[in-house]
């Protein structure tokens, strides 16, 4: 992946190869710079490569036409961010809902979003607004947001990042068992090493290049 620069284009990935199957996960590391974030916004179709292929389920977004590719990254791809990017004017249960609003109609999402709150332990909090929850717990509803049109590929930039020790572990066990239940294809780029420790595949992603 390269950006132009004022001396001339500037690479941030270089040759990464990467093939994962529903129900593996990756978990990449990496100094500040390395291209994480990139990594994932090329993988979650938000940018387009400017060599190789992305590919999943069989189909590259990369040759969709833009408002087939927007439909794409909302059926098929969740994606949670450092900071929860919560809408505070909305309830718990409305931001998980979210999602749902730009799909086909569907009278199942109401319940399906109901039970990927109680999953994350908010059952009792669906009318509450993000004012009203804690930084651990906006994180387990941008979550269950992540989650409720089961996407094929969920990616987490950060997730833990903002957290404190134990809202960070509380939100990393979960985020662990809901990819063991909806056997999604999960990639997450993170700073901390407790949690890249919980994962079975890591990599480190170094000079543009992801290294085993």
């Amino acid at each position: 992946m390269q950006y132009p620069g004022p001396e001339g284009p500037v690479s941030v990935l270089d040759g990464v190869s990467l093939a994962l199957a529903p129900g593996e996960s990756l978990c990449v590391m990496g100094p500040s710079g390395s291209g994480k974030s990139t990594l994932l916004a090329i993988l979650g179709a938000l940018e387009t490569p400017t060599s190789g292929t992305v590919t999943l389920a069989g189909e590259d977004p990369a040759r969709l036409p833009e408002k087939d590719l927007a439909a794409f990254r909302n059926r098929r791809v969740g994606f949670v961010f450092q900071d929860h990017c919560l809408l505070p004017q909305l309830t718990a249960l409305e931001n998980v809902l979210v999602p749902t609003l730009v799909a086909a109609p569907d009278s199942t999402a109401p319940q399906r979003a109901r039970e990927l709150l109680e999953a994350v332990g908010l059952g009792s909090r669906l009318a509450h607004r993000p004012a009203q929850l804690s930084g651990g717990e906006k994180q387990r509803v941008a979550l269950a947001r992540a989650l409720v049109m089961h996407p094929a590929l969920v990616l987490c930039d950060e997730p833990t990042g903002n957290l404190d020790a134990r809202s960070a572990e509380t939100v990393g066990s979960l985020l662990l068992e809901l990819h063991a239940k909806h056997r999604s294809i999960l990639v997450v780029v993170t700073h901390s090493t407790e949690l890249a420790a919980r994962f079975p595949s890591r990599a480190m992603l170094k000079d543009g290049r992801l290294v085993a």
